[in-house]
């Protein structure tokens, strides 16, 4: 790959609202006169995106009474001393960007850690940042970095961060991580006020940490409306001092999912559970504000200019006219969807292609948001969808390829199909999914690995070999499936990404996933019967960093007198602690996690197992918190499991309070034909039920 010129870089710069910091003859020291007042940068610092020869770097510097700035100096350095300075540069900043700076400093060295600062007018300067470079393409050095999801800072704490900071700082540099990846949920729009929820949310206590100036209330939560409400969301994140550390050692890369727009957003619409709301106008609000607030190689709207935003004039319209893909085509939901492009790629050396993809604002309206999925809810069984009427529901006119049923038998009655005329759910859009399979074509890295917000295994449950004596009967012929919002929900287009990689003979590929707060590793197959499984990947899912997940809320939801309560918790004694046995039931079966109940017996429990339930499952914890380690090498992949206790407090702890469990599998390169095998390489501490 050639060096890009100084003017390329000023034009890429501007292509993505950012101000160029270049290499020039500087040998002396700083001559900024830097006074670190943390106080004057409340939010910290961050980097972003890192090149081989170029990364993003961010502030904010607020107006402080008496002391506003207008103008930042950012310095670059090889040495935490600043004694030599590589690069700096001035950049502008005030309230039509909320005081936010980016600057892209390029031509730097691959493989490097730099240590940068800004300081205003006044010579007070923020806390100085550490960020690292990519390796070049021709490196054969092994690519380690960490990957999160899901933090939620109103119930929760970022211990996993500090845990993660404190274990880096103890390595040796050449095992250090290169960089996190944030695979979205950076923050939670659905915020709870104390005073509207005092009971708190299951046992955490809510923190008061953001009011939203024009924001409205849907029951006893609140969601932001305008640009200023999703900026002061972000700020109030930011104050969170783990999270903010953790910006100042690595380099974030990040996707957004679902929480930085809207719970139940898709393309442009909200939905608070009373059908589809337009929201054009919010929808380019939460993009700005992303834009803002992450430094990202992203493309924004309007002239190349400095980081300024230019937001699309759009009014909240409803959609009426759908093309194949579920896209909606009235002119303002294309103009929010499209005013920021997140999906990218990004290289580390020969080893890693990082594909990130938008799997929220192209994406078809979930099905089980929609009226006419209403007659196949599953009553009586909570969280699951059943897995043979979603496939049906999903694949639409193609279903059965193309001879969709025109009826669903269902509860022991055949419904009518409302979808035999409609055409495939779609996550990607056409577009993206062009893309995202031509950069999976193209890729040349030992592996290729994709940013996939939203997981691909499937969490099946066999609710159809319950025991008649326990009074109920599952109303569908195949699995209970649990999350239909995730690739669940959209499995026809699954399985076309998956039958690529076999026909294309793309191997060593794998999915890092987040958004179910469970950790999670096993093979992705179209089919999952035994006799028919087909692994053409792996997949890993990491655990919320702090917002609750399906184990906690079973634990605080579940009436104490349902007759499938043993399925998913157990007790053995009023003070005993919860055992998660929708673990042992997803892995094993129903009958292993009833037997539990009978017995107390793992053993006994698990020699009751249904070999068919999970084939393609190596680990499940459905309660996990923590962050997700990967190594890659030319001769394997690594991905370990860190675990931390439900972190409802924050820990005072340097080392961010005790580990859970730790739990490493190992994937060895495969050849196209083959299958991923995962092999489990290390475990640490109590390991979940039936494990």
């Amino acid at each position: 790959m050639s060096a890009m010129t100084r003017r390329e870089f000023l034009a890429l710069a501007a292509s993505f609202g950012a101000t160029l910091a270049w290499p020039g003859n500087l040998t002396a020291g700083s001559q900024t006169g830097w006074k670190e007042r943390r106080d004057l940068y409340p939010h910290g610092v961050a980097s972003g995106d890192p090149y081989a020869d170029s990364v993003i770097l961010w502030t904010r510097r607020p107006p402080a009474s008496g002391l506003e700035a207008h103008k930042l100096t950012l310095e670059l350095s090889e040495y935490a001393d600043f004694r030599h300075i590589v690069a700096t540069s001035q950049a502008k900043m005030g309230s039509e960007n909320d005081w936010t700076c980016r600057v892209l400093a390029a031509g730097l060295k691959p493989g490097r850690v730099y240590w940068y600062r800004f300081t205003d007018e006044h010579g007070f300067g923020s806390r100085v940042g550490r960020t690292i470079t990519a390796p070049a393409e021709n490196d054969g050095r092994a690519v380690q970095f960490a990957f999160v999801s899901c933090q939620n800072v109103q119930q929760g704490a970022c211990n996993a961060y500090r845990r993660m900071i404190w274990e880096d700082e103890r390595r040796p540099a050449a095992d250090q991580l290169g960089f996190v990846l944030h695979l979205g949920d950076f923050v939670y729009e659905v915020v709870w006020y104390p005073e509207d929820r005092p009971q708190g949310m299951y046992a955490r206590h809510l923190r008061d940490i953001v009011r939203y100036e024009s924001g409205e209330k849907h029951a006893d939560f609140h969601v932001p409306t305008t640009l200023d409400d999703y900026r002061s969301l972000y700020r109030a994140y930011l104050l969170d001092p783990d999270l903010q550390d953790a910006r100042a050692r690595w380099p974030f890369i990040c996707m957004w999912d679902n929480h930085e727009f809207s719970w139940k957003g898709w393309q442009s619409q909200q939905n608070f559970g009373n059908g589809v709301l337009p929201a054009q106008t919010r929808k380019v609000a939460a993009s700005q504000a992303w834009f803002e607030y992450q430094p990202a190689r992203v493309i924004k709207p309007g002239k190349a200019g400095l980081d300024q935003f230019t937001a699309p004039a759009v009014a909240d319209t409803p959609i009426r006219d759908f093309d194949q893909n579920g896209m909606g085509q009235e002119p303002g939901n294309l103009a929010a969807v499209n005013c920021l492009k997140l999906y990218r790629t990004l290289r580390w050396g020969r080893h890693v292609d990082l594909l990130l993809t938008d799997n929220r604002s192209y994406r078809s309206e979930p099905l089980a948001d929609r009226s006419e999925f209403a007659p196949f809810k599953a009553r009586g069984f909570p969280g699951v969808y059943a897995h043979d009427v979603l496939g049906i529901l999903d694949a639409g006119s193609s279903y059965n390829n193309g001879q969709p049923p025109a009826t669903i038998r269902f509860n022991g009655v055949e419904l009518p199909n409302p979808r035999r005329n409609a055409p495939p759910q779609s996550m990607l859009g056409s577009t993206q999914k062009e893309w995202f399979l031509n950069q999976l074509r193209k890729s040349t890295a030992s592996w290729k690995l994709w940013g996939n917000t939203v997981a691909m295994l499937d969490w099946n449950i066999d609710f159809q070999n319950l025991p008649l004596e326990l009074g109920l009967r599952w109303p569908s012929a195949g699995y209970a499936q649990f999350i239909d919002d995730d690739w669940s929900g959209y499995r026809f287009e699954r399985n076309e990404v998956l039958d690529f990689l076999h026909r294309e003979k793309i191997a060593n590929f794998a999915c890092l996933s987040g958004d179910r707060h469970a950790f999670q590793a096993g093979v992705l197959s179209t089919k999952l019967s035994p006799k028919d499984l087909r692994p053409v990947a792996a997949e890993f899912v990491t655990g919320s960093v702090s917002a609750p997940g399906l184990l906690e809320g079973m634990e605080y939801g579940l009436p104490a007198d349902l007759p499938l309560r043993a399925v998913f918790l157990q007790k053995s004694g009023h003070n005993a602690p919860v055992q998660a046995t929708m673990n042992l039931a997803m892995l094993h079966g129903v009958r292993a996690a009833l037997a539990l109940e009978k017995t107390g017996d793992v053993s006994a429990a698990v020699a009751e197992r249904n070999p068919e339930v999970a084939p393609h499952l190596s680990f499940t914890d459905a309660g996990g918190h923590g962050y997700t380690m990967v190594r890659a090498s030319a001769n394997e992949l690594d991905v370990e499991f860190v675990c931390v206790p439900r972190p409802i407090e924050r820990s005072a702890a340097a080392d961010g309070g005790p580990l859970a469990y730790r739990i490493a599998h190992r994937v060895k390169p495969w050849k196209a034909g083959n299958a991923p095998r995962l092999e489990r390489t290390r475990t640490e501490g109590k390991l979940p039920l039936g494990m």
